[in-house]
């Protein structure tokens, strides 16, 4: 495993709500690949933040899921949260999916190398938290978020997977840890993209990731992992736009001692996000949850 820290910082201005943040990009080279990613300079100090990664979905950009976190990003520092934007590499990520047609997953780019190289970029810069380091993604990024928990234990306390499955047993070429993670997931049954039930998932026309598990055999993995019995607890989730004909239940998985494993079900929910909560401040929440728990 081999990283090094690019030297040249590229500084952006922009304009978010009332207040003006600049936009830092850098990168670290990983066995001869520059990896960039993106991040708001913190507006005021912050004294052993957490460290928050979000991930674009396939096709997609750092710089993209940073104006759909915005709200995330404005409440994280407020909460001593520091959250980073990478890119996938050319716009896609080495996950878990052994079909994937992607040049992130033919070249088998070292996407634990690349995280492992930003998370001591920003104990370096920012003295964060090594134990409380998280991980949301959407898509294609729920992906990278599930590859994450499967292969790092480790180093991500908790991840959130946003209408993604775990690929199946012949589709997944990870090695898992084996070891419980925090997680939660958000998956839409009317996803015609993430199958909730399972099956091929194809971008596009060409595009064949492979097939993955139903939801609840994903929500399975985790739990069991955790050694968790019976079933979880459940409850629905404030319907805040009766208009967009989605509504969310939540089933929770939780015991001392255990981390949180948690499952949002978008009933009516597509390839998309619901209106009912903003899933990025969910997945922040979440993450100061499993913090607290240390």
């Amino acid at each position: 495993m081999c990283f090094r820290f690019f030297s040249s910082l590229l500084l952006l201005g922009v304009s978010i709500a009332s207040t003006h943040a600049q936009v830092l990009t850098d990168s670290i080279r990983v066995e001869g690949n520059y990896r960039v990613f993106h991040y708001n300079k913190p507006t005021k100090p912050l004294a052993n933040p957490a460290l928050v990664f979000v991930m674009h979905g396939s096709g997609g950009d750092g710089l993209g899921m940073m104006r759909a976190a915005t709200k995330m990003d404005q409440q994280a520092g407020d909460e001593n949260t520091l959250v980073v934007y990478p890119d996938g590499y050319k716009r896609y990520w080495n996950e878990c999916r052994k079909a994937s047609p992607a040049q992130a997953n033919k070249e088998d780019v070292n996407e634990q190398a690349f995280f492992t190289g930003m998370v001591t970029y920003f104990q370096q810069r920012y003295q964060i938290d090594p134990k409380a380091v998280f991980a949301v993604g959407t898509s294609g990024g729920g992906h990278m978020a599930y590859k994450l928990a499967l292969t790092m234990p480790g180093t991500f306390r908790a991840v959130t997977a946003i209408i993604a499955n775990l690929p199946g047993d012949d589709n997944l070429d990870c090695v898992p840890s084996g070891k419980p993670v925090a997680i939660m997931i958000i998956n839409g049954t009317d996803d015609p993209v993430n199958p909730y039930k399972g099956g091929p998932v194809i971008l596009g026309q060409n595009m064949n990731m492979g097939v993955v598990r139903s939801t609840e055999q994903t929500l399975a993995y985790w739990a069991n992992l955790a050694r968790y019995q019976g079933q979880p607890t459940h409850d629905n989730v404030p319907d805040r736009d009766p208009a967009d004909g989605k509504t969310i239940e939540r089933f929770t998985y939780r015991a001392k001692g255990k981390p949180d494993v948690v499952l949002l079900k978008v009933n009516g929910g597509k390839h998309d996000y619901p209106n009912d909560i903003d899933v990025h401040l969910e997945a922040l929440t979440f993450f100061q949850q499993q913090r607290k728990r240390q």
